[in-house]
């Protein structure tokens, strides 16, 4: 009996530390609002989302990551998005220069705020 408490002992805490290893990964999801520091505004709910210009449209999303494509009249219309959420608070945005995704314009740094009302 003495030589099972041990390995008892171990499995659970071993267990233990395996569920608190992976719980701060599950309760981060990129859906909510973001914010910009230059005042642009954006919201995701599974996948959809609302666009700085306030657009209304679907988009490729996972609990992690969201990529959409800028829809017409918008600025930088039919150019690729890509959303990476790096922890709770914050996202990096960044937008394709060309078709192939290659090129892309400087990464972007969105906050996590609270949702405007009207």
């Amino acid at each position: 009996m003495r030589v099972a408490r041990p390995l008892l002992a171990r499995t659970i805490l071993g267990t233990a530390l395996a569920f608190v290893s992976f719980s701060p990964a599950l309760a981060d999801v990129i859906d909510g609002e973001w914010c910009h520091t230059d005042g642009r505004h954006m919201s995701i709910k599974g996948p959809e989302i609302v666009t700085p210009r306030g657009t209304h449209i679907t988009g490729d999303y996972t609990r992690h990551s969201f990529v959409y494509v800028v829809p017409q009249p918008e600025p930088q219309a039919g150019q690729t998005v890509s959303m990476i959420l790096i922890n709770e608070q914050t996202v990096t945005l960044t937008v394709a220069a060309d078709k192939a995704g290659t090129a892309q314009a400087p990464r972007e740094e969105w906050r996590r705020c609270v949702a405007r009302t009207s």
